[in-house]
């Protein structure tokens, strides 16, 4: 996963919105959807964001259908090959006539979920957001003792994954606070958000095999923008003794934009800095490779109503990408193309970096309040961006 000439600085497309400051989508990016003209009785297909507008995948010759599962199972090689090809044929200095006939403005698009999921696993790799939560729960020993020997996670569920801009219905569950001596069954009134990264699968292991953790990135395509809303009052209640349930179930947004791993090949850092005393993880999930450049700086910001609420890294995840596909698969479970791996709740140590509400200790979210999700990487030299990932609560 190295810089390439894809990532270079000086790199400019024939698009212009492509090179205006801020842009989420230069040409350093190359970001993977799947789109169709609003309105149009047509099939949605994949597309490549590039500044405000989308190039249609066809103009590579490359038929998707209505999910990226098949680019997505192709392989590092590949992506690497199709990520040349759409830098040659965007950039000022290669520009391919063919490609303006296969731009559709994003404006004028209908975008969908980018891959077909059928397993989604979330994982729980914020260790300021465990410590702030174990605080509420555990005020003498907020980490339990397993959180920094094994890369905790739990089996979500995929069926109610959505697209970014899906409308998000309260959910109703049951309830019990401490002073009542029974559940009821009722509307949460402790809705919240969590500011997330979603790790898209790319090709899977068979079932039986593990994969070894230098290889791990090998397996993933790319990522998304990911807030796994969470009904706490309902969380509180069904938690124990095997952990999330129908506080969880009833949506995950997402956005509709898959960054690649290649794309954020120069956002790479160093794994997170264990503290004294912290063991050191199990061969497994040890690499050292891993720990001097498995880290992914990726900046996450949380906004209610337009106000933002947190600013956070990935950067600050207690264990690595590649531990985490490491681990997921160590029991010979198979992962497929398009699955997806949540990092949990992303938080930094000072208070305005804390991805969810039960942290900062404002209130939940209530009807008709709107949260975006926006994310990017800056090294300075060049800045991509992760598009929303929206959604306004519904009575």
């Amino acid at each position: 996963m190295a810089s390439d000439a894809t990532h270079s600085p000086e790199l400019e497309s024939w698009v212009e919105s492509a090179n205006q400051p801020g842009c989420d989508f230069p040409i350093q990016n190359l970001p993977f959807g799947i789109f169709k003209r609003r309105g149009a009785k047509e099939s949605p297909r994949g597309g490549v964001a590039i500044g405000d507008q989308i190039l249609d995948l066809a103009a590579l010759g490359i038929k998707t259908g209505p999910t990226l599962n098949g680019i997505a199972a192709m392989g590092r090689p590949a992506w690497k090959k199709l990520r040349a090809a759409l830098s040659k044929g965007l950039s000022v200095k290669n520009r391919d006539k063919r490609f303006s006939k296969f731009l559709l403005p994003i404006k004028q698009a209908q975008l969908f979920l980018p891959v077909a999921t059928t397993d989604y696993t979330d994982f729980y790799t914020g260790i300021h957001h465990a410590t702030n939560v174990g605080k509420l729960l555990r005020p003498d020993n907020p980490l339990l003792p397993n959180y920094k020997w094994v890369p905790i996670g739990y089996h979500g569920r995929a069926s109610s994954i959505v697209v970014s801009g899906t409308r998000i219905a309260r959910p109703r569950g049951q309830v019990k606070a401490p002073d009542q001596d029974a559940p009821t069954f009722a509307p949460s009134k402790r809705l919240d958000y969590e500011a997330e990264l979603g790790f898209v699968v790319g090709p899977g292991n068979r079932l039986g095999n593990s994969i070894a953790i230098q290889d791990a990135p090998n397996h993933v395509f790319g990522v998304v923008l990911l807030n796994d809303w969470s009904a706490r009052d309902i969380q509180t209640w069904e938690y124990q003794p095997l952990g999330p349930f129908l506080a969880k179930s009833f949506a995950t947004t997402i956005s509709p934009w898959i960054v690649t791993l290649d794309a954020l090949a120069p956002y790479r850092c160093a794994a997170y800095a264990r503290g004294e005393g912290d063991p050191k993880p199990l061969p497994y999930l040890w690499d050292d490779e891993d720990q001097r450049a498995g880290g992914f700086d990726i900046q996450i910001e949380m906004h209610l109503n337009g106000t933002r609420m947190s600013r956070a890294s990935f950067r600050d995840s207690y264990w690595t990408l590649a531990q985490l596909v490491a681990h997921h698969t160590s029991n010979g479970c198979n992962l497929r193309p398009g699955d997806l791996l949540g990092s949990g709740t992303i938080s930094g140590a000072a208070p305005e970096s804390r991805g969810s509400l039960i942290e900062i200790g404002r209130g939940f979210l209530g009807d008709g309040d709107e949260v975006i999700e926006k994310g990017f990487c800056d090294n300075g030299a060049v800045r991509i961006g992760f598009g929303e990932a929206s959604g306004v609560i519904q009575a």
